[in-house]
């Protein structure tokens, strides 16, 4: 089992590939997080997660990751990808996290997850004390990749696992 994650990050990044898989891969070395091994999860921020401005794993690590991506081969499409946080008020309780991707710009993308995240509170119950948001969009030239992302992790040097 995996330690609870202590701290979290929100990245985003953009990338060009010849092929779907490698634009993709473009779009994870420039959010930051393309030399880690993904462990996709779904939106439960864990209580007392405290939000730090980078990611520090060391490399190849298993990294927990809420995200949202899209690839496209389209050329002139636009793309985004927006991760949206929900902090609770109660330090004690959980936050919710809420991802997007779809064929529009950062902006309509981060109105999207915060709405999500506002919503994900209200069907719980929860009191929300802020939402972080952060979203990115890119113009498709042969293929393109976004990803919008909320990697999850711990302070690995005064852990054993």
């Amino acid at each position: 089992m995996l330690p609870i994650p202590e701290k979290f990050t929100l990245s985003v990044g953009k990338g060009e590939g010849k092929e779907k898989l490698t634009a993709f891969d473009a779009a994870l070395l420039d959010a930051g997080i393309g030399n880690m091994n993904l462990l996709r999860v779904s939106s439960v921020l864990p209580p007392r997660c405290v939000y730090v401005g980078d990611l520090d794993m060391p490399l190849g690590s298993l990294l927990p990751i809420a995200y949202g991506s899209i690839t496209s081969d389209v050329p002139g499409e636009t793309i985004a990808a927006a991760i949206g946080v929900g902090i609770p008020d109660d330090p004690d309780s959980f936050g919710m996290i809420m991802e997007f991707s779809g064929f529009c710009k950062a902006d309509e993308a981060a109105q999207k997850v915060e709405s999500m995240v506002v919503e994900a509170f209200d069907m719980r119950s929860l009191k929300l004390k802020e939402v972080k948001v952060k979203a990115i969009d890119h113009i498709v030239k042969v293929c393109g990749s976004v990803i919008a992302s909320c990697p999850l992790f711990y302070d690995y040097r005064n852990k054993k696992i």
